[in-house]
């Protein structure tokens, strides 16, 4: 099995809340893709203060493979783990990985050099060329679709998916970045490519094969509302910033 370096080419981070009837399977998935690798790589969990046995799970996992590690951190939100995880983490790529590994890990090469090369972000999209959704409910894609419209008028035109749980982060701009991010919830994502796209970083999209997990943590209606909510904040800070 590959070992990590100090300052490994690729982090996968996965946020965790109460992920105890998958994570392990989730772990297994990356690192058995990982190790067979030729680049040095780190996997680093992000317990968002989970009250099941995720963060002992984890832990347990770690003792036995050492390139993974875990945070853990008080129950703030997925944008919270992200960041404590994103700037912890210490690789060339730093790769946010859902723990419902609705992306199958292997098309993790699809962000990374030799095949996408001189871009600051890549987002996985479901909306890009070469994408597929696979099982989700028309409902859940219906209400994605608005409120990217909102994101492309309020934030970031032009980039068709924001929400996928799959995004590339050079390590140069995370401390850039994540050190300004001020979002918990899940419209974190939203807040940072805001702010790289306003310093003309660049972002590309790129298509995926995404699978709907039924266990999602996103709740429709509550998480809709709290998200363009947030959306305005991003808004009504950047204009009392200038």
């Amino acid at each position: 099995m590959s070992e990590p370096l100090q300052s490994p080419f690729l982090s996968i981070v996965i946020p965790a809340y109460n992920e105890e009837s998958r994570i392990l399977e989730t772990l297994g998935q990356v690192v058995e893709f990982l190790a067979s690798q030729s680049y040095s790589w780190e996997v680093v969990v992000v317990d968002d203060g989970s009250t099941d046995g995720t963060a002992s799970l984890v832990s347990d996992f770690a003792s036995r493979h050492s390139s993974v590690r875990l945070i853990t951190v008080p129950h703030r939100g997925k944008g919270w783990a992200v960041k404590h995880g994103m700037l912890d983490a210490a690789g060339a790529y730093r790769f946010l990985c859902d723990a419902d590994l609705s992306m199958p890990i292997e098309q993790v090469e699809r962000f990374l050099p030799p095949q996408l090369d001189g871009v600051d972000i890549a987002i996985g999209s479901r909306e890009a060329p070469n994408s597929r959704r696979i099982g989700e409910p028309a409902r859940r894609h219906t209400m994605g679709r608005l409120f990217n419209g909102l994101v492309r008028v309020l934030a970031v035109p032009g980039l068709d998916d924001t929400q996928c749980g799959f995004k590339c982060f050079r390590g140069e701009i995370v401390s850039e970045l994540f050190q300004r991010q001020t979002l918990d919830g899940f419209a974190f994502d939203v807040e940072l490519l805001f702010m790289a796209y306003r310093s003309g970083m660049k972002i590309q999209e790129v298509g995926i094969d995404w699978y709907y997990r039924d266990q999602s943590k996103v709740r429709q209606i509550h998480d809709s509302f709290a998200m363009t909510r947030d959306l305005l904040k991003i808004r009504w800070r950047h204009k009392r910033r200038r």
